[in-house]
Formats: structure tokens, sequence, C-alpha cells
């Protein structure tokens, strides 16, 4: 019961991995968007996205969003993949919010967090980095 309560951490590199997996799965969920066409046609009507770069900016953020998961989820180039989740969210949470990360844009900045996580720590088990 003692190492409930201790400062030492608890199975370290499994959770790593967990969190990794579950959190690479929440980014592909957020990219297949790439694939609905109505979806993608909703991002394109707000105002952020009516200029020229519009269309690339929002297929570029939704393809980031689904290769960094797909990365994540597999373990491999760990920290490219956290480099591209990190950039998207945090360009979601200060370009297309409003950057009040405290309360409105909250997850995308979480996700940028977490993506800090694994750029510093790695990818734990279960992971192709480690295979490599």
């Amino acid at each position: 019961m003692n190492k409930y309560f201790s400062a030492k951490p608890l199975w370290p590199q499994t959770g790593l991995a967990i969190v990794r997996i579950i959190t690479g799965l929440f980014l592909i969920y957020h990219g297949w968007e790439l694939f609905s066409a109505a979806k993608m046609n909703e991002y394109l009507q707000w105002d952020q996205f009516k200029n020229d770069f519009g269309k690339v900016m929002t297929y570029a953020g939704k393809a980031a969003e689904l290769i960094a998961g797909i990365l994540l989820v597999l373990g491999l180039f760990t920290r490219i993949a956290c480099i591209l989740t990190a950039g998207v969210m945090l360009f979601i949470a200060f370009k297309l919010g409003n950057g009040i990360v405290w309360y409105n844009d909250q997850h995308p900045f979480l996700f940028v967090l977490i993506a800090l996580v694994f750029f510093c720590a790695g990818p734990g088990n279960w992971s192709l980095d480690a295979k490599l």
C-alpha cells in the first residue's frame, strides 16, 4: 500500500505507452475528418479560412492530426509526432481560438501539454521507437 503514497513512479513506461496510444487515437479521430467533404467544407466557412490559403491550411492541419495520431499509436518517430501535434494545436488554441487556454481553448492546449510530455519523456513501452 505504501507504493501508492510514494513519490516513486508507478509503472512509468507502461503508463506513458497507454496514454500515448489513447492520445494518438484521439488525434486519428479528429484527423479522420479529412475524409469528410461536408466537415471540411464546414471548416472552410470559418472567417479564418476565407483567404487564399484557407483550404490548404485546413487540409494540412487535418492531415497533420491524422499523421501525428498514427505515429503516436505506433510509437514511431514520436518526437516528430509531438512537434506536429503541438504545432497544430497551438495554432488552433491561439490563432483560431482566442488563446484563453485556461478556459475556452483548453482542449487543444491540453494536447500541446501531452505532446510536451512525450517529447521530453519518450514513447514508453510498446513503441516502434524502442524497437528501432
